[in-house]
């Protein structure tokens, strides 16, 4: 019986699993996120001038250290909640993606520079707070957030993603070497690993197959980098480093223990930033609400309760500006992780706030987050075409959660093949506002939320026989 028990424990949110066995089930969802949680602050530092480089390189260091720190943090507070705040739902929190076409847009127009990066710090302190009130004011708003409406949402992103991990697998499309064979068959022996392991196996290891299959990528990027060349030559001649070499100098250099900084950009005042950024935060609770909906539906089989969507929202608000006090980008529900839920199925909170402390560690021991950065993007890629493919099928178990009507099936063609066609189609809006353009071009999540909403509400519901 007790060993029924154990088994079925990281199916189970609330079930009691030991550290051995959380460990390497957190872990997985450090190792599916560390990348985007970083790319971020990266392409933003890049536009303000801060970045490698620079005479600010030491502090674009700095923010990657934090944005490992609070990402830990902000979950473990979504994990188990402090009052109000956290939705006590399977959720890794992590730094936004969704808010760099604005950010870039600030950047551009402020001219970059430390002031430039301090305004969008307080405009994300402001718009957390924002976020935060509407998360308040979630469970009366609940009504606009039909199955019908979250499924179209969770599907819009799973697809978003889709891209994405298929660039990943072919090593990074920055990479000199994107598409070659070497990255491709990296790619290919982690899928393979993965799917193995999971169908072929019980237990732990099936449980735990996405680790194991990145360990296996990491291996076998070891022992190419033993017998095939490290380097390459473009068509211009230049040489490069191949995308799938495991850079252990990195690690080398990188310093045991670093305590990270507080405010280490001071905050600027500037409408030019706070304005769209308060558009994006309404933009991100709609996000959150499908992220958790999909995660709900694809890891636990059911529908989130308003308190769960709420604390969520609240959690991203609050969490965002608390990230904005250590020059952080905003931290929200990271739909990587939503799919590696719906793979899975494993929900288990213990599991997650392991994942969670490992984050924090990674903030305070630069050569452990050294360690996990060097991950090179095909192995990552191997296991993120599965996890957000597993998105888009939480996505449709929610939008047939309901009878497919004439009025669902509108609502739902309607917001993907006009919404999501056009976001992910920026070039189409080309000669609207550029306000218009980075809320509705930057993403098809965007556009698509803001149709299925809005059909929800005009489309009259048909009457029942």
């Amino acid at each position: 019986m007790e060993k029924a028990e154990t088994k079925g424990a990281a199916f189970d949110f609330y079930g009691k699993l030991s550290l051995t066995k959380a460990v390497p089930l957190g872990l997985q969802h450090v190792l599916a996120m560390f990348v985007g949680n970083l790319t971020p602050i990266l392409i933003i530092t890049g536009a303000c001038g801060i970045g490698a480089g620079s005479e600010f390189a030491e502090l674009q260091v700095d923010l990657l250290q934090n944005a490992m720190l609070v990402a830990g943090i902000v979950t473990l507070v979504q994990l188990y909640a402090i009052g109000p705040v956290g939705g006590k739902v399977p959720i890794i929190m992590g730094t936004s993606s969704g808010f760099i076409g604005v950010f870039n847009s600030v950047a551009k127009v402020m001219g970059g520079g430390i002031a430039g990066y301090g305004a969008i710090m307080l405009a994300s302190v402001l718009g957390g707070l924002f976020e935060t009130v509407l998360g308040f004011l979630l469970k009366p708003l609940r009504r606009f957030f039909p199955a019908v409406v979250t499924g179209t949402v969770v599907l819009s992103i799973g697809l978003s993603l889709v891209s994405v991990g298929v660039n990943s697998f072919g090593g990074g499309n920055m990479a000199a070497d994107f598409g070659s064979i070497e990255n491709l068959a990296l790619g290919a022996l982690v899928t393979v690993v993965i799917i193995a392991f999971k169908h072929g196996t019980k237990g732990m290891t099936s449980a735990s197959s996405i680790l194991i299959g990145i360990i296996a990528g990491y291996i076998a990027s070891a022992v190419m980098g033993l017998f095939l060349s490290p380097t390459g030559i473009t068509a211009d001649g230049v040489e490069y480093t191949k995308a799938w070499v495991l850079n252990w100098d990195k690690v080398a250099e990188a310093s045991w223990f670093s305590i990270p900084k507080l405010m280490p950009v001071p905050l600027v005042f500037d409408l030019r930033a706070i304005v769209p950024v308060l558009i994006m935060f309404i933009v991100t609770a709609v996000e959150t609400v499908g992220d958790i909906s999909g995660v709900m539906e694809g890891g636990m089989g059911r529908e989130a309760t308003d308190s769960e969507l709420s604390g969520g929202v609240i959690c991203d608000g609050l969490g965002s500006s608390f990230a904005a006090l250590f020059g952080v980008l905003p931290n929200t529900s990271f739909s990587q992780n939503v799919g590696l839920v719906a793979m899975t199925k494993i929900v288990n909170r213990h599991a997650l706030a392991t994942g969670a402390v490992f984050l924090v560690f990674c903030g305070l021991l630069p050569k452990l987050a050294a360690l996990i950065s060097i991950m090179p993007q095909s192995v990552l890629g191997g296991a993120a075409v599965m996890m957000f493919s597993s998105i888009v099928i939480s996505g449709i178990q929610l939008i047939t959660k309901e009878p497919l009507t004439a009025r669902n099936i509108t609502i739902v063609s309607t917001a993907l093949g006009l919404g999501y066609g056009i976001g992910a189609n920026g070039a189409v809006i080309a000669g609207l506002p550029e306000a218009v353009q980075l809320i509705f071009g930057g993403s098809g999540i965007v556009p698509a939320a803001i149709l299925a909403i809005v059909l929800n509400i005009v489309i009259p519901r048909e009457k029942e026989a």
